[in-house]
């Protein structure tokens, strides 16, 4: 069982930016060291030191029309028996500035119905503080370890847990 907050797809084991790595391998794990790019064709690692900033772009904003959307092709699909006939989870860019330039890695949405603006502009502040080694990814990891398993918690514990993970 894993849970969303903001950004992030938090398990017992791990705590990824969007969804975990798919099928195909792509997914960007945190870890209190810096970012691991799981990618087949170039897996990557930065340091939260090595790096200047890390910011999510083209983030899906919450939908619900969207969702309802979504939550019909997926039943209209389990009907006829086919995969859902959607276009799949929507990309998102994590954008990397290191001393070598900038590097973009693909990462996709976990939220179907796309993404609270509040919990993007925490998200967003919580990588931040990653970055400038004023939060520690190990206050998400325990949580996640104590948590995840009970699922998603709901928007005002989402937000109320990005401002106590960013705080330093």
């Amino acid at each position: 069982m894993a849970a969303m907050v903001g950004l992030f797809w938090v398990t017992p084991d791990a705590v990824y930016v969007g969804s975990p790595p798919n099928a195909p391998g792509i997914g960007v794990r945190l870890t209190a060291e810096g970012l691991e790019a799981a990618d087949p064709d170039s897996p990557r690692t930065w340091t939260w030191a090595g790096l200047r900033s890390a910011v999510v772009e083209d983030v899906p904003g919450h939908n619900p029309v969207g969702r309802a959307t979504k939550a019909l092709g997926a039943m209209i699909s389990a009907a006829i028996g086919a995969d859902y006939l959607g276009e799949g989870p929507p990309e998102m860019k994590l954008r990397l500035e290191t001393e070598e330039g900038t590097h973009e890695v693909t990462v996709h949405a976990a939220a179907a119905g796309g993404y609270p603006a509040e919990e993007v502009r925490l998200s967003q502040d919580l990588l931040d503080r990653f970055v400038a080694g004023t939060a520690d990814l190990r206050t998400v990891e325990a949580w996640g370890r104590e948590h995840a398993v009970e699922g998603t918690p709901e928007p005002r514990a989402r937000e109320a847990l990005l401002r106590t993970w960013a705080q330093p």
